[in-house]
């Protein structure tokens, strides 16, 4: 890990206890005198605590500095996804996270099943996990969107991932992707969309939703 998750890092001292403990203690085998890196993930800090004594139970540390230090994505990338299966998001959500995907938005397209309910609680600690290992100075921000219609509304200008000659790369200009669940677009969906917003991968293939998505955050952001 890069750094430990913690709310309150930024006092002047801190006591660490249960999952917290353990990552220093039993994980990392930190001892005591040793500097520790912290984010609160509020601010763009990494504050740096000293770990002035450490038992089997608890681990007490005194802020020593604190040093601006954002770690982000130099573009921005807002992906709206119609929602599919929860595991299959939650298998691919760290790897957008390393890619440095700004934004999800979720939507309950036209063929994502309605019985598909979204732990956003789970999803936040899989992401911070993920920016803990990968050293982001955030996480993806996460948001449910009930149709497409509305999604639209919003953002206008948004391109949609779909079977093209209208080849997909880095220099679109654009921030926004809509990428389909299984099953893809219905043509009521497709006609949301100007010929000139829908884009292609450059491939016979037909990748899985979780494969575009990831497809998707590596053309723009890597």
């Amino acid at each position: 890990m890069q750094y430990l998750y913690h709310k309150d890092a930024k006092k002047s001292s801190l006591v660490l206890s249960g999952d917290e403990h353990r990552y220093i203690f039993k994980v990392r085998r930190h001892k005591e005198g040793e500097l520790i890196t912290l984010r609160n993930l509020k601010d763009d800090n990494i504050y740096f605590y000293r770990i002035l004594s450490l038992n089997k139970k608890e681990a007490y540390l005194e802020l020593e500095k604190s040093n601006i230090l954002t770690v982000e994505s130099k573009r921005k990338l807002h992906i709206a996804w119609c929602l599919i299966e929860p595991k299959s998001i939650e298998k691919v959500l760290p790897t957008l996270n390393e890619m440095g995907v700004d934004r999800i938005t979720f939507i309950y397209c036209k063929r994502s099943q309605k019985s598909f309910k979204l732990d956003f609680k789970r999803l936040e600690k899989i992401l911070l996990n993920s920016s803990q290992q990968c050293g982001r100075s955030s996480f993806i921000k996460l948001k449910l969107e009930n149709s497409l219609e509305s999604f639209l509304e919003d953002n206008p200008e948004t391109l949609i991932l779909n079977f093209s000659e209208n080849i997909l790369d880095d220099n679109l200009g654009k921030d926004t992707f809509l990428i389909g669940c299984e099953g893809g677009f219905t043509s009521e969906e497709l006609m949301l969309f100007d010929s000139k917003n829908i884009v292609g991968l450059d491939t016979p293939l037909i990748l899985k939703s979780e494969s575009a998505v990831c497809t998707v955050g590596a053309k723009i952001l890597l």
